[in-house]
């Protein structure tokens, strides 16, 4: 048995990781069972490995018992070569959009077929959305999600394009519909939604260019209640901020 786990082939580093790969944006509090039925391992084993872990600073207790993610995970994940890089160049640029539109501001890269949320700005007139940095989202009816989705691989496309869930009534789930608006996003550079992922809460966003290879690696949107006014506004604000990012890259 590798590394004497009581799964034969399972090494012990194998079931620390699958501990740690537990939590996620929905479940960002769990108690030792809930650990051990979503890690898929017996709760003693689980109760040792938690141990180990909290004492490396892996991983936290809460007074109620649950574990979360500790320090040392959150700081060895700002390392990672794009999200690190990205959201530290991108911070102050995002800070100027949110500046200028008071809207909620997003920046995310594609993670498989979602959307990786790094970076988020909002203020108390924001609107009411359901991302959080670290959270992921579909593709299809998020505006940063569109830009992603346009520019990805064409089997991460198919992939999407496939089984299109609706969220809200507006979610679109056209596959014909869709692929002429990600057609649009590449030939325009601005994608849009309207009440698709939440009601309530439109979208406008652009890609972040490198400027070395002209590969997009990110997007950069805001959220707010309508689309009927200041959309040239919101998207040359946009665009300023992505090229600056872009040209930093």
């Amino acid at each position: 048995m590798a590394g004497n786990a009581a799964t034969p082939g399972v090494s012990v580093t194998q079931r620390l990781l699958a501990v740690v790969a537990a939590f996620d944006d929905r479940h960002r509090a769990l108690t030792l069972t809930d650990l051990a039925r979503r890690a898929g391992l017996a709760v003693p084993t689980v109760h040792r490995l938690v141990g180990e872990l909290v004492g490396g600073g892996a991983l936290e207790r809460r007074d109620d018992g649950r574990y979360v993610v500790g320090r040392l995970l959150w700081q060895a994940g700002l390392l990672a070569p794009v999200q690190g890089r990205l959201t530290e160049v991108a911070e102050p640029f995002v800070s100027d959009v949110y500046a200028a539109t008071l809207a909620t501001v997003h920046l995310a890269v594609r993670d498989g077929d979602q959307v990786l949320y790094l970076h988020r700005l909002a203020g108390r007139a924001s609107v009411p959305i359901v991302s959080t940095v670290g959270s992921r989202l579909p593709m299809h009816c998020t505006g940063v999600g569109k830009v992603l989705l346009a520019h990805a691989p064409q089997e991460v496309r198919e992939s999407v394009l496939a089984s299109l869930r609706r969220v809200t009534p507006r979610t679109i789930t056209s596959r014909r519909v869709l692929e002429d608006q990600l057609e649009r996003v590449r030939r325009e550079g601005v994608a849009m939604t309207a009440e698709e992922m939440s009601l309530g809460a439109c979208s406008l966003a652009v890609p972040v260019v490198q400027s070395s290879d002209d590969t997009v690696a990110a997007a950069l949107g805001v959220v707010v209640p309508t689309l009927k006014r200041d959309r040239q506004r919101l998207i040359g604000a946009l665009q300023v901020a992505a090229r600056g990012i872009g040209r930093l890259l």
